[in-house]
Parts: structure tokens; C-alpha cells; sequence
């Protein structure tokens, strides 16, 4: 009897380590998710002209509704706890001049849960073919959920008001509302003489927000960045920004999965732009490093650079900073150079790299693995992520062989190609 027993371990264990290595790559989904609500032509857009204006705070409960269409003037707060509601197909067009923002304060909600066949857009206020990366501000959310910033409360560097600029608390289960079938795009204007704000900022953001099947184009700066916070993101899309597609730092707690990047190599910042830039802190001085580190847990994650054989200014897919825990499983990065690299504070032994995993991930086409700062090839680190165990592996096809239709001129679908032995697992 016990015999029989550990024959059906057994036989349970091989089953279950096979169908692991098995786990669908690579965003995934049994129809193409990203048909419907995305665009990736926003240029030649027509959104129709602005009807109604939205300036100042809005401090009361608010609606706007799809017959209108709102030109966002200047920085508008929610503030005193109030819920900005916006109705599926709503379009909001950033304005130029005065950097059209939107700023969901401490508190405060914002409700934008578009359709998938009625996506809400944030836009330029520019017309056809006049747009580009930061024709407007972005959107920013300050929540009450844990940062490790000294005394828990941060403020963002945009020049905001100072006595609605904060976020950060003690509230992991904060809820800011809802952004669901949303594009933001040409955003990242800068406010004055600071830096460019990204597309959508979470700042402080609790895990009962909903953040899922929102399109950032053309972002003059980071696509989406967390500050901090703890939140559960998937099915998110960056197209084409200017610097990282997704940003992580002062300890943010962040689960993301069935998410893509996709970047141009002439749409990339030179001073160095990548798919996930990974840090626990700005300064250790700042820090309170009793509290929790950036932990990014990330599966199902689709990293590509459009064009082949053409590096441009794309870089790294990933760049890990250390005190940091990055896991990245069931995934696909294709074209860059290297595939990651690490900070070179982070030391090659198992103590610090075992913060760091990628499990049954493919990198294709990328000149490099995985690669420290302080050394392109340390035996240490290539040893250490070279264990079968990781299932990185490392391939050479043309993006029509490796996805199902990678024309993003038509309507993409970056899922993997059912005919090639990646998707099939053999």
C-alpha cells in the first residue's frame, strides 16, 4: 500500500512540474484582449471639439457624461473627499497651454470604468496629426496606502498645490476608485521647471483601487509609476513612451499580470528608458528602511521592441535596483540589449540575487542576459540564473514567428503564435 502511495506522489509531483513548465507565456487570453479599446494610431483620432470646460477643484460629488466633451484646463483637484465620476466613451482633451491635469487627492475618487467597446479617452487638445508626447499633464492619484518614505507621508515633485500634494498612510486597503477601459494619451507635459509627469501616477495607492485594461500612448515620461502602495494591476498597455513603460519605487507592493510594453527605438529618452525600472528608494537618507522594500511581482508580461535588428535607444527590458524584490514568471521580452540589467550595488551571491527571480521566461533576440552595471558578464550572476531550474530561455526569432500578429498598423495581437514550440511548450 504505501508502496502505491509514493508511486502516485510521484507520478503527481513529475505531473504538476510539467504542466508548470507548460503555463501560457506572454500576455495571454482566449481571444485578443487589446481588440476594441486601444489605439495605436491616437494621431488620426478625430475626438470632436470641446463642448464643456473643466478648471479649478471639484469638491462634490461629479459626473461627466459621453454627450459632452471636456477640455481640461489647467490643474483640476478632487478634493474634500469627493467621487469624480465619468460615464463609458467620456472624452477628455488635456489642454496645451496650461498644462491640462488631473489630481484625485487624498481621499477623493475617481470612477472612470469605461466599456470595452466604449473606452474613456484622456487626450491632446491638439488636432489630426498635430499631437505628440506632452501635449498635456497626466492624470495622478495620492492615496492613504504604506510608503517607506520617513514618516510615511510623501509629496510628489510637480509643483502641485502644497496643501493638496500628499500621499502615503497606513491603509494598504485604500480605495481610490476605478480606472478600467481607459486611454491616456500624449501626456507628460511639465507643470513648470520640474520634471515631466507620467501618464498616470499612483502615488500612496490602496489595493482596493481598480487599475485594469488602461492604454498609455505616447507618454512624455513614464507611462504608468507607483510611489509606494500596494495594488493589484493587469491587462495594462504602454505604447511608445518616452522613458519606462512601469516604474516602482518607495516601497511599492504591487502584484501585475497580462500586461504589455510595447516600445519604439526612436521613442526612447537617451539618457536610458526601459520596460521596468525597479527601486526601493530615491535616497537612503529619505528612507525608512524598517519599512517594506519595493516588492514587483509580475506574470504573464509581454516586453517588445518593434523594430528587429534595430536597437535604437532602447536598452535593458529591466533595470533592478538593490533592496529590491522583483519576480518575473510566464513571461516574454524580445529585442533588447541586454535582457536585464542589475544595479552594481547588487553582489553576485545567492543572499542578493535570490531577491531577484525569472521563472519560465523567454528572451528573444536580446544582445545579453542578465547583466550587472559593474560588469557585463560576472560569473557569479551568469552561474547563478543559469540553473535549469529558472527556464529562461533564450531564442532568435522574427517577431512574425514568435507572435500571432505583431502589425501594429492593423489590429495587434502580441499573444503568442499557437504554431511555434514556445507556445506549445514543447
Amino acid at each position: 500500500m504505501k508502496t502505491k502511495l509514493h508511486i502516485v506522489c510521484i507520478l503527481f509531483i513529475i505531473s504538476f512540474f510539467a504542466q508548470a513548465q507548460q503555463l501560457p507565456k506572454g500576455i495571454t487570453g482566449t481571444s485578443n484582449w487589446m481588440t476594441n479599446w486601444t489605439s495605436f494610431r491616437p494621431a488620426a483620432n478625430d475626438y470632436g471639439e470641446a463642448t464643456n470646460i473643466i478648471a479649478g477643484t471639484i469638491d462634490k460629488d461629479t459626473r461627466l457624461v459621453k454627450r459632452n466633451i471636456y477640455h481640461l484646463v489647467g490643474v483640476v483637484y478632487v478634493t474634500n473627499n469627493a467621487t469624480l465620476t465619468i460615464e463609458p466613451g467620456t472624452v477628455i482633451r488635456g489642454d496645451d497651454k496650461t498644462c491640462g491635469t488631473l489630481v484625485i487627492t487624498n481621499g477623493a475618487k475617481i470612477m472612470a470604468e469605461g466599456l470595452e467597446t466604449d473606452p474613456i479617452v484622456f487626450t491632446s487638445e491638439n488636432e489630426i496629426n498635430n499631437r505628440k508626447p506632452g501635449d498635456w499633464g497626466g492624470i495622478i492619484i495620492l492615496g492613504k496606502a504604506p510608503i517607506n518614505s520617513l514618516g510615511g507621508i510623501h509629496t510628489l515633485p510637480f509643483d502641485l498645490d502644497p496643501t493638496l500634494n500628499h500621499y502615503g498612510g497606513q491603509d494598504p486597503e485604500d480605495n481610490s476608485g476605478i480606472m478600467k477601459y481607459v486611454r491616456i494619451e500624449y501626456a507628460g507635459r511639465k507643470l513648470s521647471a520640474s520634471k515631466e509627469l507620467n501618464g498616470l501616477s499612483l502615488a500612496g495607492v490602496g489595493r482596493k483601487t481598480t487599475v485594469s485594461h488602461v492604454q498609455i500612448s505616447y507618454s512624455n515620461d513614464d507611462s504608468f509609476e507607483c510611489y509606494g502602495g500596494d495594488l493589484n494591476l493587469n491587462n495594462l498597455v504602454s505604447y511608445r513612451t518616452t522613458d519606462d513603460d512601469f516604474d516602482f519605487t518607495q516601497g511599492a507592493q504591487i502584484n501585475i499580470s497580462n500586461s504589455i510594453a510595447i516600445r519604439h527605438p526612436f521613442s526612447s529618452d537617451i539618457s536610458g528608458s526601459r520596460c521596468f525600472e525597479v527601486d526601493s528608494y530615491e535616497k537612503v537618507g529619505t528612507t525608512d528602511m524598517t519599512k517594506k522594500m519595493t516588492k514587483i511581482n509580475a506574470s504573464n508580461i509581454t516586453l517588445v521592441n518593434l523594430e528587429e535588428n534595430n536597437q535604437g535607444l532602447v536598452r535593458e527590458s529591466a533595470y533592478i535596483k538593490e533592496n529590491t524584490f522583483f519576480n518575473l514568471t510566464n513571461s516574454v521580452v524580445s529585442g533588447f540589449a541586454p535582457f536585464i540589467l542589475l544595479e552594481g550595488n547588487i553582489g553576485n551571491g545567492e543572499a542578493n540575487l535570490s531577491k531577484i527571480t525569472f521563472k519560465n521566461v523567454v528572451a528573444n533576440n536580446c544582445q545579453g542576459e542578465i547583466e550587472s552595471e559593474s560588469g557585463s558578464n560576472i560569473p557569479g550572476i551568469k552561474s547563478y540564473y543559469g540553473n535549469s531550474a529558472f527556464g529562461i530561455e533564450y531564442t532568435k526569432m522574427k517577431l512574425n514567428e514568435l507572435f500571432a500578429l505583431p502589425n501594429i498598423k492593423g489590429n495587434p495581437d502580441f499573444r503568442l503564435n499557437v504554431n511555434n514550440t514556445i507556445a506549445s511548450g514543447n
